[in-house]
């Protein structure tokens, strides 16, 4: 009687193990297959991820960014950057530096990249109209280049922009620092020396002694030693660095050829006329007090 019940015990044992295992072996087989399905369900990126909140740390513009000229009340801008989402891209401008943008995308390669670096002033008829950013990224046989349009208003931002042309972009940004009716004016800028040589020009032209054509080329001069506008050699510096041959490392004082000397020469030489005339208005603001009363406004 005892060995039956023995007998029994071990019969319940062995069959209440391997119902153990069938069960446990047929989970794991469903758990497999969970697995498999979440897998495969999963959407399949074979690129980059792009998260809005980590765009690239930094992008490398091609040329560096000409130095501040304008308005010296519009230095409260530089080093700052502001930034606005229009039609998913995220624009970021920053003033006397350069404008960039950032695909808001999720697709496998957003673009990020620089639409234009600071060079110049478009001015028209005694007003700065428009910061112009140039030599962007490239985009076929061209740069991306932007036009910056300062407009008033009651806070610093970026307003609107657009694509008027493959490539070229327009910027509309509203500050307070233009507000003033004689805040983008041109000729108070200028140091004392530069004034005298606009007022002879002008003479010049009520005398008939010079044509308009002549006239636009004798201010453009006088933008140029100011700092406001590039001449041709600057220009072609900004397009083509290499040419310029800068101090930077113990070759700087080696040229490849009288071309690329001359360049580097007259790149100096323009740079030497316009610290002159940023040390004249300096001194002219300290005898004479800043230009415009703009001490109450506030960004």
């Amino acid at each position: 009687m005892a060995a039956s019940g023995c007998q029994l015990f071990f019969t319940t044992v062995l069959y209440l193990t391997i119902l153990l295992l069938v069960v446990v072996n047929d989970g794991n087989n469903v758990s497999a297959r969970q697995v498999r399905m979440r897998m495969v369900e999963e959407p399949i990126n074979t690129g980059q991820n792009y998260d809005n909140n980590n765009e690239p740390e930094s992008l490398q513009p091609k040329v560096k960014p000409s130095n501040f000229s304008g308005p010296p009340h519009l230095k409260r801008l530089y080093g700052r950057c502001f930034s606005k989402i229009i039609d998913s891209y995220k624009y970021e401008f920053c003033p006397f530096q350069n404008v960039t943008q950032h695909e808001q995308s999720l697709r496998w390669n957003p673009y990020s990249g620089v639409l234009g670096v600071w060079q110049e002033w478009s001015i028209e008829r005694n007003t700065f109209k428009k910061m112009l950013m140039k030599e962007g990224d490239e985009c076929g046989e061209k740069n991306r280049q932007v036009s910056v349009q300062l407009a008033c208003g009651a806070l610093n931002s970026i307003v609107n922009v657009s694509e008027p042309s493959t490539c070229e972009y327009a910027m509309v940004f509203n500050t307070p620092l233009v507000c003033h009716k004689h805040s983008l004016l041109v000729y108070p800028t200028l140091p004392g020396s530069l004034q005298s040589r606009w007022d002879e020009i002008e003479g010049e032209l009520f005398n008939e002694e010079i044509t308009q054509q002549g006239y636009k080329k004798k201010l453009d001069k006088i933008f140029q030693e100011a700092g406001l506008i590039m001449d041709p050699v600057k220009k072609e510096l900004h397009k083509h660095p290499e040419k310029s041959n800068t101090h930077d490392g113990p070759q700087g004082d080696h040229f490849d050829s009288l071309e690329s000397c001359s360049v580097a020469y007259q790149a100096l030489q323009d740079e030497i006329k316009t610290l002159k005339a940023q040390l004249e208005q300096q001194g002219k603001d300290g005898e004479n007090g800043p230009l415009f009363n703009l001490d109450n406004i506030y960004t």
